[in-house]
């Protein structure tokens, strides 16, 4: 099909700013067209990515002015924006779908026509797959792929009801008149769901996987933000390719500048990322970029999102603001433990356990290294944090089928405990979430190592019997003064005391300034394991074994009244701080 004379003008489309300007001009429109953008941004990111040796020395942006990129030509558009058009309108019968909204029917034949036509099924672990240029040149696409070729294919054939949402790690589609909309699966996740395709997304369920409702909804031009952000520079696990960087840094300034970020967390997370690499001069900087995505997942989603905590503690990390970025992975963790943890939660699971496991004892073992006066082990509330972090991923085990603490975590654990010092543990003032009832059956609650701590607890809380009068008078005879100091220093006076005048009491040092200024901070545990340590966690001498066996204990998989969370609240924020297009990307070196 032959493109509109105004779009047409913008070609050969040589350099990122003719990109941009193309960009520009279709988001004016309340139709920008998917399938075109997609596959410009397709092909410079195949042609500068596929079979390009990596460049070591390459770590500045250049002017966007100066910056040639290989020239999408007006013909190879066309092509191939002709030969979309054709598969779908090939495929599908529209005499069959007479309405002005689209019908599962005929999302399900969508999906049918991108699937079938694909050389494999699943691609979850290969690179620039994302674009419709990678479906039509090669029959590849990876899991959002798919989605976002099935709702471009819908705009294709005139329905404009089919939206795309996006969870954190996964996609579907919703279609439908306004307030009567629907939902349903187009893609796989994971392992493959194919034989989900066309059915209904339980949004409102526990897991992570489907934000309990609070995915992004995408309008039109959200697309076009969830298409730019799926663009993925990479040449290898280290190095970007220069020029498609600048290219994504650049299309989401010009979404950001038109507002179309600010209900998409993760598109402001990675333009911080970008930011952090190629600062771009009279810009907001990364730090404020990752204030303004956790704002957003507060704001538009009830702060169910747990990246934009994730993205900020690796830019805290990464410039060793260690008390920070515990702060930020305590504060991912009160977001998880809203949800109960499922086998699909893969990729967030492998992120809470790269933090615990590496990232985490790596602070503990820079500052360990080299004690100062501000290091964080001698802070408690970076105590706290650590604790809270743990308190959440137990939290999220809490209810779940499938047991997530395991040996492998508990010794991370119990290394960094091990380096606060009792006097810094001491200072955090443990609460917890849910008290128990004295005297009541524990058991049904409890599994393996918690009862012998519910055991140890009640022995410790059991009330003494009243004590002998006389045994108290004489306690109280064991406070006063027998001799005379005077008589004893001097040999004047009566050798012994009348016990009217004692001697006077001693005025105990005055807090220093830093003491009066820092508060003692406060923790409240929601998790039961991490409340049944909380004697061992404030004990001057740390009963390791006790906190390992504690950690791994199996989890009931429905505790009472916590069968799923569905219903629960998000905690108030913390004054702490695949190729799923969502999914935070690791910071290149810049060596």
């Amino acid at each position: 099909m032959a493109l509109e004379p105004v779009v047409s003008g913008h070609f050969p489309l040589a350099d990122v700013a003719s990109i941009v300007r193309l960009f520009r001009q279709q988001l004016e429109t309340p139709e920008p067209d998917l399938a075109l953008l997609s596959i410009v941004v397709g092909a410079v990111e195949n042609s500068l990515t596929c079979c390009r040796p990596a460049a070591f020395d390459e770590v500045e942006l250049p002017p966007s002015d100066t910056v040639r990129l290989p020239p999408v030509e007006k013909h190879i558009a066309e092509a191939l924006l002709t030969k979309f058009h054709a598969i779908l309108k090939g495929s599908v019968d529209l005499s069959l779908y007479e309405t002005r909204f689209a019908s599962r029917e005929l999302v399900k034949r969508v999906s049918d026509v991108i699937w079938n036509s694909l050389t494999r099924r699943h691609y979850n672990e290969r690179a620039h797959l994302q674009s419709i240029y990678s479906y039509l040149t090669g029959n590849k696409l990876d899991c959002f792929g798919v989605a976002f070729a099935v709702v471009a294919g819908c705009q294709a054939l005139g329905f404009k009801d089919v939206h795309l949402t996006l969870s954190e790690d996964h996609a579907w589609v919703t279609f439908g008149p306004p307030g009567k909309t629907q939902t349903t699966e187009v893609t796989w996740h994971g392992k493959g769901h194919e034989d989900k395709r066309g059915q209904l997304v339980v949004e409102g369920g526990s897991e992570w996987l489907y934000l309990k409702g609070q995915a992004v909804k995408c309008t039109r031009h959200m697309e076009v933000v969830a298409l730019v952000s799926s663009i993925n520079p990479s040449l290898n696990l280290t190095n970007d390719a220069i020029e498609v960087a600048m290219l994504q840094q650049e299309l989401l300034w010009l979404l950001y500048d038109l507002g179309h970020l600010k209900k998409y967390p993760m598109a402001l997370g990675n333009l911080g990322d970008l930011e952090e690499l190629f600062p771009t001069p009279g810009r907001p900087a990364c730090d404020t970029l990752f204030e303004e995505a956790i704002s957003s997942a507060r704001t538009y989603y009830s702060n169910h999102h747990v990246y934009p905590y994730t993205y900020q503690g690796g830019y805290f990390y990464r410039h060793n603001m260690y008390k920070e970025a515990f702060q930020s992975w305590a504060n991912a963790a009160d977001v998880i433990q809203l949800y109960n943890y499922n086998r699909d939660d893969e990729e967030i699971y492998k992120e809470f356990l790269e933090i615990a496991n590496e990232l985490i004892p790596y602070a503990i073992k820079v500052e360990s290294s080299g004690i100062s006066a501000h290091s964080i082990l001698k802070d408690p509330q970076c105590f706290a944090s650590l604790l809270r972090f743990y308190d959440g991923i137990c939290r999220w085990e809490e209810g779940s089928a499938t047991p997530v603490l395991h040996i492998g975590w508990a010794k991370p654990l119990v290394n960094a405990i091990s380096k606060f010092d009792a006097s810094v543990r001491a200072q955090v003032e443990i609460s917890l979430a849910e008290e128990e009832v004295v005297g009541g059956d524990r058991s049904k609650y409890l599994n393996n190592n918690n009862e012998i701590e519910a055991q140890v607890s009640g022995l410790a809380g059991a009330p003494s019997a009243a004590t002998h009068p006389s045994i108290a008078a004489l306690t109280e005879a064991c406070s006063e003064t027998l001799l005379n100091p005077v008589y004893l220093l001097r040999g004047v006076g009566n050798p012994f005391a009348d016990n009217t005048s004692p001697l006077p009491p001693v005025t105990p040092p005055p807090p220093s300034d830093e003491e009066q200024q820092q508060p003692r901070p406060s923790l409240r545990l929601h998790s039961r394991k991490m409340a049944g340590l909380k004697e061992v966690l404030l004990a001057e001498k740390l009963n390791t074994s006790a906190i390992s066996l504690q950690l791994t204990a199996q989890s009931q998989v429905q505790i009472g009244g916590r069968k799923t969370r569905a219903l629960e609240q998000p905690p108030p924020p913390s004054s702490e701080q695949s190729d799923h297009p969502t999914k935070p990307k690791k910071a290149k070196t810049r060596e």
